[in-house]
């Protein structure tokens, strides 16, 4: 930590406080899923997979895992791997399932699909003999492996798609003649509405289909594969209404009645791609030790076509909320941090000082703060990685500079070595991690231990 003067000095002379990357940390056990289908698994310019909210709801019930596949699909965290392929088959599937299969070997396997063919092809008979070839094949590769083999959502569209209450009866018939835990049905169809869970071409999911979808995968996961951790249990709360959506705030209350500190976040993802699920393990671990946090859900580009200062302005609405429901939430209001990664961090950098106690900056893009760098007076922890792409090392010393030049109080580390994002939150965490998990509770220790 270094402050005033002294951090003028080791910034004239160029000499800069490094904390050292460590390679080693213990990996923590994960599993690999992989979404196996037609368009419904892939997604569209027109609609979304069931992928992000399939990986939005085990994240938050506690689970570690990596979906896989050669594919890709665009979501609000960026891109998702998977092997759907739109407008086939699954003998389509079945054709190609071994060279991919070898290649992406995952634990689990979502099998959906029975969709692409017609009625009068009288299709059912062969599509089940090619279910049966790709759990064969899968077995083949990896026989620990777990095949959830979904009933097919059923489909306005006829009389095309009128095989599908046949083709989910053998599906039913199929996965009881295993009498196997790797082979497992999931009823896909009982309960599915296409009038009210599909888009215009009666089909594809909409948002309350693909969530349906991801939360009977989840259901099914859950029954079989037990959650590393305990599930994020927050209470939504929201804070603004943007049309006919709503901006939520994702509270992690301390226990006790009392005002607590409190600890505001925002996600990383430049303006266009993030989760407010980023900083859902810091809000849970502060809650355990007796600070009330909030993950903030805002504006990005992705879901609104929004800009930077949108953002911005649901950031700082966010905490005018929180300030003046300080009661309610069992916040202090003269005891709130602002915190945040990369353009999260921005957000947290441009909150006025009069709203808060002190900030924490997880490498953000300085270049986006050179217009609020002289206003900002309260205390600064700062992070960030010698090999930051969107901040070079001598513009970080030039604003760490601009805060000394302010007499405000800055305790800065700097990573040896590691580059923009210092972790990534999707994948397994290691020693960096909490490394600056331990930097953030020796920060909030000082700011609060006043008080």
């Amino acid at each position: 930590m270094v402050h005033n003067n002294y951090l003028r000095f080791i910034l004239l002379t160029l000499l800069v406080s490094v904390s050292s990357h460590v390679n080693a940390g213990k990996t923590q056990e994960r599993f690999s899923i992989m979404g196996l289908g037609d368009s419904i698994t892939e997604g569209s310019q027109e609609f979304s997979s069931y992928l992000y909210s399939l990986w939005e709801e085990l994240f938050s019930k506690g689970y570690d895992f990596d979906f896989i596949g050669p594919r890709k699909s665009e979501c609000r965290i960026g891109e998702l791997h998977h092997c759907g392929f739109s407008g086939h088959t699954v003998e389509f599937l079945n054709e190609h399932i071994d060279s991919i299969y070898h290649l992406y070997p995952a634990d689990i396997v979502l099998l959906h699909a029975g969709h692409n063919h017609f009625s009068a092809e009288k299709p059912v008979s062969g599509m089940i003999k090619a279910y049966k070839s790709i759990i064969a094949k899968i077995h083949h590769i990896k026989p620990g492996a777990t095949v959830f083999l979904a009933m097919v959502t059923p489909s306005g569209k006829l009389p095309k798609y009128s095989y599908i209450p046949e083709l989910n009866r053998a599906i039913k018939k199929l996965v009881s003649s295993y009498h196997s835990s790797k082979v497992v049905l999931v009823d896909m169809a009982t309960g599915h509405d296409y009038r009210t869970m599909t888009i215009a071409d009666r089909v594809h999911p909409n948002k309350l289909g693909r969530e349906r979808m991801a939360h009977i995968w989840a259901t099914a996961i859950e029954k079989r594969f037990k959650a590393q951790h305990p599930a994020f249990r927050p209470e939504s709360i929201c804070y603004k209404t943007v049309g006919a959506d709503s901006l939520s705030l994702y509270v992690f209350k301390a226990k006790g009645r009392k005002p607590h500190p409190t600890v505001v976040y925002y996600f990383a993802g430049g303006w266009k791609y993030g989760s407010p699920l980023q900083f859902f393990r810091e809000c849970a671990w502060n809650a355990a030790h007796g600070i009330t946090s909030i993950s903030v859900d805002y504006r990005i580009g992705y879901l609104y076509g929004t800009q930077a200062e949108d953002a911005v302005e649901d950031g700082i609405d966010a905490i005018d909320y929180i300030r003046g429901n300080a009661k309610k939430l069992g916040v202090d209001p003269s005891r709130i941090i602002a915190a945040g990664a990369s353009a999260g961090a921005v957000i947290a950098g441009k909150i006025p000082d009069d709203r808060l106690k002190a900030r924490i900056l997880y490498y953000p893009v300085v270049d986006s703060l050179q217009s609020e760098v002289s206003q900002i007076h309260r205390p600064v922890l700062f992070m960030i990685g010698t090999r930051d792409s969107f901040t070079p090392i001598d513009k970080t010393k030039a604003f760490l500079l601009r805060l000394c030049e302010n007499n405000t109080y800055c305790d800065y580390h700097i990573f040896e070595g590691l580059p923009h994002p210092l972790f990534r939150y999707r994948e397994p965490l290691d020693a960096v991690y909490y490394r600056i998990r331990s930097l953030t509770d020796d920060f909030l220790g000082k700011m609060f231990s006043s008080q």
